[in-house]
């Protein structure tokens, strides 16, 4: 296949479903580790074509989701700080924090600047040399290049206004957490195709002998998802456990050497926490201590901020399986787009989003 279309075929898409029904004998229960690969599912049918016959969990894959509250309220505090422009990503503006998200900051008066790219960032703190700039690094591995080239670029041009609010967290510690829980349903794992782009796919050996549960690393088109289910369902079927790439055409085993060569030169695994999970050990990345001179926490002292979370969002029971966001009682009620309990509902990635949009009808109204 050489065109985007052709992995959105619908008499290829329908060959992979009668598949995927011949060949499980039993209700199987995958978990897709992508937000992108949620949203998917949901909007090409695949979730309500395959029900009862695979059931689609969607896990921790949405990092503006799990950027834990604390971060988010010391951005609000920074934000409103004199001289201080606090800039992000857009999708993190409505994460509603203790009190308040960085759009309530930035109606009030504070300064928040969205920006496309942590470069963005570099060049609004050249421009506004008498203002500190601090760029809020969320993501995963797959946006963690970027924030450490941004990290490079300023020190290469002496650029000491700039520093990083660093969020970053990092996909399988998450997952290891995850299915060391005892209430865990996960039978078998969709791997993110974008984080594998970057960091490859090689410590997922060690996962799946740990784990014996089957890891196929699939890509976010319906082809790509369908063909990455099949070869789950293959594999529980047969009783087997292993990694498979279903994703050849962007990942390869070792991943993009350059970017994770770059990575490692500007960070260094930590514990961090996620949130609604708490701390996972080595769940993050921090800057190294060699460029510790960008990292906002150091550079900004940190008022005692009391951290509010709201009992009402279910967020953690939805990003580990537990719980459909349909299922929640205040989904498309008190939560939704325009009013968000938590992050889930806000994300472009989030699970609840997803199912606001795309998924089974629910009145809205009530």
């Amino acid at each position: 296949m050489k065109y985007l279309d052709e992995y959105r075929d619908p008499a290829a898409a329908q060959r992979l479903l009668a598949e995927i029904r011949k060949t499980a004998t039993r209700r199987w229960t995958l978990m897709e580790v992508c937000g992108g690969q949620t949203h998917s599912l949901l909007r090409h049918g695949i979730a309500a074509e395959l029900e009862g016959t695979v059931e689609l969990i969607h896990g921790p894959g949405c990092p503006v989701c799990v950027t834990s509250q604390a971060d988010i309220d010391f951005a609000c505090e920074l934000a409103q700080r004199e001289g201080l422009i606090m800039a992000s990503f857009g999708d993190m503006l409505r994460v509603p924090g203790s009190e308040h998200s960085l759009l309530d900051v930035r109606t009030a008066g504070g300064q928040v600047q969205v920006v496309y790219s942590p470069l963005d960032a570099v060049r609004l703190a050249q421009k506004n040399p008498q203002r500190q700039i601090v760029f809020f690094a969320v993501g995963f591995e797959t946006t963690a290049p970027a924030t450490a080239l941004a990290v490079r670029q300023a020190e290469r041009d002496g650029v000491q206004n700039f520093s990083l609010l660093v969020s970053h967290v990092r996909v399988q510690p998450a997952m290891e957490s995850l299915v060391e829980s005892p209430d865990h349903r996960v039978q078998a794992f969709l791997a993110a195709g974008h984080v594998c782009t970057v960091m490859g796919y090689e410590s997922y050996e060690s996962f799946v002998e740990s784990y014996q549960l089957p890891v196929v690393v699939t890509g976010f088109e319906p082809l790509d998802l369908l063909e990455g289910i099949l070869a789950c369902v293959r594999q529980l079927e047969q009783g087997q456990a292993r990694l498979e790439n279903c994703y050849a055409r962007a990942v390869q085993a070792a991943g993009n050497r350059a970017a994770r060569d770059l990575v490692q030169e500007i960070y260094q695994i930590n514990d961090r926490t996620w949130r609604g999970f708490g701390v996972i050990p080595r769940g993050g990345l921090e800057l190294r201590p060699e460029w510790s001179h960008f990292d906002a926490r150091l550079r900004f002292e940190k008022s005692e901020l009391l951290v509010l979370e709201n009992d009402a969002c279910r967020s953690y029971d939805v990003m580990t399986g537990q719980l459909k966001p349909t299922d929640c009682p205040e989904f498309g009620k008190r939560c939704n787009p325009d009013s968000p309990l938590g992050a889930p509902m806000v994300s472009s990635e989030g699970a609840c989003a997803a199912y606001y949009r795309y998924g089974i009808p629910v009145d809205h109204t009530t």
